[in-house]
C-alpha cells in the first residue's frame, strides 16, 4: 500500500480515490501552506506527494524522502521543483496542463478590462463618497475595441487569450520563443520582435512561464519603451517582472496602468508600493480559480498518481531538459 501526503485540503471525493491506493495524510488547511519543517517531516516515509506551487521540491526534500515514486504538482508550472534532482532519483514529476488554460485566459481578460476602464478606481471613488456629479472625462479609460494587444508567450493560455480578442476586433501581436503558425492562421495574430511588441501595443499581456530567458524580462528599459497610455497585464509568473521598475514606471507615468495576478513574492506584503498605486490592480493568483477547473486539476493529479501506481508512465510527466 502507498503512503500519500497531500499538502492542501482537497474535496473528500478525491481523498477517497487516493485512499483506494493507500494511507493518506492531508494537511487540513485550505489557505495556509504546510510549514517547511512539517512538510519535510511528513514526507520522510511517503511514496506519493500531491503538492502545490507553495512547496519547494529540492534536494533536501528528495534526500529526506527516499521512497518517493511520484510528485504530482497541482499546477501547469513546475518552477518549484528541481527536475534534475528528481530524475536522478527516479521520482516521476507530473503537472496539470490543458485543464486551466481557458480559465486563466478568462481571468486575464477580466484584469485587462478592469484596468482599461479603471474599475478599481471607480469602485473606490463611489465607496469613498467622492461621486458628486457626472463629468465628461470622469475616470475616462481606454478602449480594447480596435486596440493593439501584444501577447508575450503564445502557448495555450496565450492562444486562449487571443481567441477572446477576436470579438473586440483587436489587432493581435505576439512574441514567442518560436513562431506559432497555427495561431497566426486561426487567430490572425502577427509575430513581431519583442521590442516591436512593447513599443506598439496598447495592452501588453504576459502569459509566459518562468525560465532563464523570461526572468526579469520586463524591466526599466522595457517599460520606457512602452507607450505612455499602455497597460501591462501579467498572468504568467511574478519573477518575469522587476517590480521596482514597474512601480517607478507607474508613478512616473511611463505607462498608464497594470493588472497582475502574480507577483514575485507571494503573498504580497501589505507595505508593497504596488498596493498604494491607484493605477495598479493586484489579485491573489486566482487565474485558475473556478470550482470546475480546480476539480479538474486535482483530478489530473489523481490520474497521474494512479498511472504510476499501476506501473504505467504518468500521462502528464514532466522531464528535465
Amino acid at each position: 500500500m502507498e503512503k500519500i501526503l497531500v499538502t492542501r485540503r482537497i474535496p473528500e471525493k478525491f481523498k477517497q480515490r487516493l485512499e483506494l491506493m493507500g494511507e493518506v495524510e492531508m494537511w487540513d488547511h485550505h489557505l495556509t501552506p504546510m510549514p517547511r519543517e512539517a512538510f519535510l517531516e511528513a514526507a520522510v516515509d511517503k511514496t506519493i506527494l500531491l503538492v502545490t506551487l507553495s512547496e519547494n521540491i529540492d534536494r533536501t526534500l528528495l534526500e529526506q524522502a527516499p521512497h518517493l515514486k511520484i510528485i504530482a504538482n497541482m499546477a501547469v508550472g513546475y518552477d518549484n521543483i528541481d527536475l534534475v534532482e528528481a530524475e536522478q532519483r527516479n521520482v516521476v514529476i507530473s503537472n496539470t496542463p490543458h485543464v486551466l488554460s481557458e480559465t486563466t485566459a478568462e481571468l486575464g481578460f477580466a484584469l485587462m478590462m478592469a484596468a482599461s476602464r479603471r474599475l478599481s478606481e471607480a469602485i473606490d471613488y463611489v465607496q469613498d463618497g467622492k461621486w458628486e456629479s457626472w463629468g465628461p472625462y470622469l475616470l475616462a479609460g481606454k478602449d480594447i475595441y480596435r486596440s493593439k494587444v501584444g501577447i508575450y508567450g503564445m502557448g495555450e493560455i496565450g492562444r486562449a487569450f487571443a481567441r477572446r480578442l477576436k470579438g473586440f476586433n483587436a489587432d493581435i501581436l505576439y512574441h514567442n520563443r518560436s513562431r506559432n503558425t497555427k495561431a497566426e492562421h486561426e487567430l490572425g495574430a502577427f509575430y513581431t520582435s519583442f521590442e516591436t511588441l512593447v513599443r506598439e501595443s496598447d495592452f501588453i499581456v504576459c502569459t509566459a512561464p518562468s525560465t532563464q530567458e523570461t526572468r526579469n524580462k520586463f524591466n526599466k528599459d522595457v517599460f520606457k519603451m512602452m507607450r505612455n497610455d499602455a497597460i501591462f497585464v501579467n498572468i504568467g509568473r511574478g519573477d518575469i517582472v522587476v517590480e521596482e521598475d514597474l512601480v517607478e514606471a507607474l508613478q512616473s507615468g511611463e505607462i498608464a496602468g497594470c493588472a497582475l495576478d502574480v507577483v514575485r513574492d507571494e503573498p504580497i506584503r501589505m507595505d508593497h508600493p504596488l498596493l498604494t498605486l491607484p493605477n495598479a490592480i493586484v489579485t491573489p493568483h486566482i487565474g485558475s480559480a473556478t470550482v470546475l477547473t480546480r476539480d479538474q486539476m486535482i483530478q489530473t493529479c489523481v490520474l497521474n498518481i494512479e498511472d504510476v501506481v499501476q506501473g504505467k508512465p504518468a500521462r502528464n510527466q514532466v522531464l528535465a531538459k
